[in-house]
């Protein structure tokens, strides 16, 4: 698991419904929303626009808020280092692609603010800001993956040496961030517990983990929120999901109709050193509707 890491925060960003609301209107029309993809149903398909890959370079990336920026890396052919772009949806129609120093983005409900880490860029009125500091509660802590609800409550991944993953959480109480908390043992179950997307309205959390009883390795698990606010216990996705190889890194597109994971596994080279290879792949939310709990 230790090894993907990196590789995983490339597919990566909280792609998540802005508390704007943004209106179908305010997107690109669906037709060009996805670089042309059709859409999956409830088996996941691979998402590997050509636009952004004509070589077959491209390892994972991720939307803005309003699905008109799509922040993107490329590593292998000529890419001999990983390479970071950007490109924008303009005048009706997807752009051509830039080098940026940009890498990893999480974004904000509103889009005004990119999280990397325990660090976070604003928007300005030329670009992006550099980057700041979320504040003392997370000067020491090396989070990989971050996602803030509308409420502004932070979920974030917390990984010890051992391999010992935990999910956390912060929230805004009068208007001050508090210090972290972690989150119940109904949730942190298994090692390398990472990558936690939180729903918009926190009804569900979504992560990956290494279990005994699962299918593999990294897999992706769901928690859905009680009537009484609290969190059921961990339920794996289901082999649709998860397989043999590993799973991570999911999370929900902004228009909340799909979902983006990567899938993948560890190579071994003939030194004896392992490297990674994986695909993004999405797949319909109608599957996480379909493992909610009637309450």
């Amino acid at each position: 698991m230790k090894h993907i890491c990196i590789s995983i925060c490339l597919l990566l960003s909280v792609l998540s419904m802005s508390n704007k609301s943004y209106g179908q209107d305010d997107f690109p029309v669906l037709e060009d929303r996805y670089f042309g993809q059709k859409p999956p149903g409830l088996i996941p398909k691979l998402f590997t626009p050509e636009i952004v890959s004509p070589e077959g370079l491209f390892e994972g990336g991720s939307f803005s808020p309003d699905m008109k920026t799509f922040y993107f890396s490329r590593k292998n052919g000529k890419y001999k280092k990983r390479t970071f772009f950007v490109i924008r949806y303009e005048n009706n129609s997807w752009g051509n692609e830039s080098e940026t120093d940009i890498q990893y983005p999480r974004y904000s409900m509103d889009g005004n603010i990119m999280h990397r880490g325990n660090k976070y860029r604003e928007r300005t009125d030329t670009g992006w800001s550099e980057l700041k500091s979320l504040g003392v509660h997370f000067k020491d802590i090396p989070i990989m993956g971050i996602s803030v609800s509308s409420k502004g409550t932070y979920y974030f991944d917390f990984m010890e040496r051992t391999g010992n993953g935990y999910i956390r959480y912060s929230r805004l109480i009068d208007g001050k961030r508090e210090k972290p908390q972690q989150m119940s043992k109904a949730l942190n179950v298994g090692k390398w517990t990472a990558h936690p997307f939180i729903a918009p309205d926190e009804s569900y959390l979504i992560w990956d983990v290494e279990t005994e009883d699962g299918y593999g390795g990294s897999e992706i698990y769901i928690s859905f929120r009680a009537k009484d606010g609290s969190w059921l216990p961990a339920m794996n996705m289901g082999n649709k999901i998860n397989t043999e190889l590993q799973e991570s890194g999911a999370h929900v597109s902004a228009d909340g109709k799909y979902i983006f994971f990567s899938r993948g596994e560890e190579k071994v080279r003939e030194d004896g050193s392992t490297y990674w290879v994986g695909n993004p792949y999405w797949v319909d939310t109608q599957v996480i509707e379909n493992l909610r709990p009637k309450q």
